[in-house]
């Protein structure tokens, strides 16, 4: 583990030296941390190595697959992907690599912090990949990405199943309307927001999911009540 606070200790746990230090250092800044400084430039934070580094992530994560599964179909691909870079997902890398000790957040954010929320900690991590491959390309960033999903991408055995097909075809087996999806919110900026979407399904509860874009939040409140109400297991 790096030591806390130093993004230069943090080099350690990626395993790579950054030619420019300025990149790391950005790609660990939020917006608020900079905001009580008086600077608002979006530049100068996270948000745009962000951008990068979710298309990157995609990149790699979909060669992965297509050599770990050659005989997938694309729907099996593309679901294993979804799930493999997720906001959850990239959270739980992010708590891997010790990324809450580094995030550095400003005003309320660095108040009440007991750790980063995982929003913003799934950004940072995608940031932190992003910032790899501007200082380093390919090389650079693939190494990193690996180590960190290839044991996540070993343990989806099976074909994954979609949860609004599921969801569907069980609601018709028991004589019910097909699920409506409604977006409860959306926030975050342009190139990187976040969804809350209500699945509602009359005769059974409703439930909320988030994601990255509207059909991560779908899927998500499908699988919520599929295993709330024990359609699907909880392994």
């Amino acid at each position: 583990m790096a030591t806390k606070g130093d993004p230069a200790g943090f080099e350690k746990t990626l395993g790579y030296t950054f030619r420019d230090s300025g990149l790391l250092h950005r790609a660990l800044t939020h917006a608020s941390a900079l905001a009580e400084r008086g600077n608002h430039d979006p530049a100068a934070t996270y948000q745009r190595l962000e951008f990068l580094g979710d298309r990157v992530l995609g990149l790699v994560v979909a060669d992965m697959l297509i050599t770990a599964y050659p005989d997938a179909v694309e729907g099996e691909l593309a679901r294993r992907l979804a799930r493999l870079v997720s906001g959850e997902t990239c959270a739980e890398v992010a708590m891997d690599m010790g990324l809450d000790a580094f995030v550095k957040l400003g005003g309320s954010l660095a108040r009440k912090r007991s750790g980063a929320a995982s929003g913003v900690l799934a950004d940072v991590c995608e940031s932190v990949i992003g910032a790899l491959y501007r200082d380093g390309g390919l090389e650079a960033a693939r190494p990193v990405i690996e180590r960190y999903w290839r044991e996540r991408m070993s343990a989806m055995s099976g074909p994954l199943r979609d949860a609004k097909t599921e969801l569907q075809e069980w609601t018709h087996r028991k004589g019910l309307e097909t699920p409506n999806y409604r977006e409860i919110s959306r926030s975050g900026p342009d190139h990187a927001p976040d969804f809350e979407i209500e699945v509602v399904v009359d005769g059974v509860e409703g439930a909320i999911g988030r994601g990255k874009s509207k059909r991560e939040a779908e899927q998500a409140a499908a699988e919520a009540v599929l295993r709330r109400d024990g359609i699907w297991s909880q392994t």
